[in-house]
């Protein structure tokens, strides 16, 4: 019998997951003595009866890198140590099922996992391999919020998505001399947001790591605008906030899902300028899920093709409880404990928020 690896794909979906499979089922079918199954929705497959896995063979991966999203499915509300269960009575508990999971494993010749996830998805990884699993992980989050690697893939697919659609607002703005307010995703780290503005040529650009000041946005709007002509671009991510102020978010009341849901940052931003005595038209756009679908740019399928053949080599050398990365124009490794040590926030005193305020481009701060 052969022995497997699993694979799964965890957390939001972005372009590029399809290209890593690919590049580890390729990867894999060069060797005689590997297959490779993939979990549906990355372990609650295995935690359902029956349970749902694919084989992922040459033929199921034909053609997949140019696809968006994730032939396995994915998501963000089932993690095995904290896992949503619904009791008799309708309510809703969580469970530790991790022992069940490895027990799956077991039952199903797997000798090793690749995790394709985000930051929380490596946290997951991290608390397996402390239980005996042998995993890699792959980084995926088009927020580019783990420091542990330069680029994440999808990243760049959303930053296209997001400057094609400034790139359109502009036009719009300069005809009916309007501000135009973009809302990109961006929880915690504003790197799309930023890279979108300085690629698109924003005036403004409001990010989580910087706390803006109203009023010195509405200087920076009025300095656009003489007798009612001129027009003003900004790009925000939605999770920045006000000096002394909060985000906008709210539960989403969806059982598992932790996070709270972000949305919304632009209509405040408009109200807020109105209120601050901008006179001129307002309009708002929140870009929203776009920016997760799609056909991966060439970078994000060159690099999560990269990755997945990585991936696939660190199994047969034996590199567990390690992650890979994009550093210096590298693809290396990193332990998962380092993976998920830091988070990658916009450094205030980076050289791309440098030039950004170099090209003009106001933070509010």
């Amino acid at each position: 019998m052969k022995k497997r690896v699993l694979v799964v794909t965890g957390g939001g979906d972005c372009p590029g997951l399809n290209a890593v499979i690919r590049g580890i089922v390729k990867r894999a079918n060069q060797t005689t003595d590997w297959e490779v199954i993939g979990g549906i929705e990355a372990y609650n497959g295995l935690l359902r009866e029956p349970m749902e896995y694919m084989l992922l063979d040459g033929k199921a991966v034909s053609g997949i890198h140019v696809k968006g999203g994730t032939i396995i499915g994915t998501t963000n509300k089932g993690s095995p140590m904290d896992f949503p269960t619904q009791l008799p009575d309708g309510t809703w508990t969580t469970m530790d099922r991790t022992d069940e999971l490895i027990q799956k494993f077991k039952e199903l010749n797997i000798e090793a996992v690749i995790s394709i996830g985000g930051d929380g998805s490596q946290k997951i990884s991290h608390t397996l391999q402390k239980r005996g699993v042998k995993i890699v992980g792959v980084p995926k989050t088009i927020d580019n919020d783990l420091s542990a690697t330069d680029f994440t893939f999808g990243f760049q697919t959303a930053v296209q998505i997001a400057t094609e659609a400034f790139d359109k607002l502009v036009t719009t703005a300069a005809s009916h001399h309007r501000v135009m307010i973009l809302e990109v995703m961006g929880r915690d780290a504003g790197w799309i947001a930023l890279h979108t503005a300085i690629a698109g040529g924003a005036e403004v650009c409001l990010i989580p790591e910087i706390p803006y000041d109203i009023n010195k946005i509405v200087t920076k709007v009025n300095s656009r605008y003489n007798n009612g002509k001129g027009f003003v671009n900004i790009v925000v991510a939605e999770g920045a906030k006000p000096q002394g102020g909060s985000v906008i978010a709210k539960n989403s009341g969806e059982v598992g899902y932790k996070h709270q849901r972000l949305g919304g940052f632009a209509y405040r931003l408009s109200a807020e300028l109105k209120e601050a005595g901008c006179k001129a038209d307002i309009r708002e756009t929140v870009l929203g899920h776009i920016q997760r679908g799609g056909t991966p740019t060439a970078f994000d399928r060159v690099l999560a093709l990269q990755f997945g053949v990585k991936a696939f080599e660190m199994i047969l050398s034996g590199e567990f409880g390690c992650m890979v990365t994009y550093k210096n124009n590298t693809i290396s490794t990193v332990t998962l404990k380092d993976a998920i040590s830091n988070y990658n926030f916009v450094n205030t005193d980076s050289y791309i928020l440098q030039a950004a305020r170099g090209l003009g481009i106001s933070f509010g701060d």
